[in-house]
């Protein structure tokens, strides 16, 4: 469990989530590298919140980095399911129409 202090006020908490999705990796032939973020060192997992609002929960590897979330608009979130290759829920599908070529 995590909580999160959102810029609009919100505290959010994966906890509470009522949906989870973990990034792909990809193996570059040295490293697993974040297909959300290109880095070995920097992940994400994407989070719908209880009232239906999608939020990714930012973390890093580095050493003194501060974890960190932020709300994302339904056709952000489309797009980073779509990118780590997770089915699209129905409430998103008319943003990944939009996003998707």
């Amino acid at each position: 469990m995590a909580r999160y202090h959102m810029q609009d006020g919100t505290v959010v908490d994966t906890s509470n989530a009522t949906q989870s999705w973990q990034e792909s990796r990809d193996h570059n032939g040295q490293n697993f590298i974040s297909r959300a973020t290109g880095s070995q060192w920097n992940h994400e997992t994407l989070h719908k919140s209880r009232k239906g609002r999608y939020w990714k929960e930012c973390k890093s590897d580095w050493q003194g980095s501060t974890d960190r979330a932020e709300w994302l608009s339904p056709q952000a979130a489309a797009a980073w399911l779509l990118l780590n290759d997770e089915e699209v829920p129905e409430d998103l599908a008319q943003y990944a129409e939009e996003v998707s070529e």
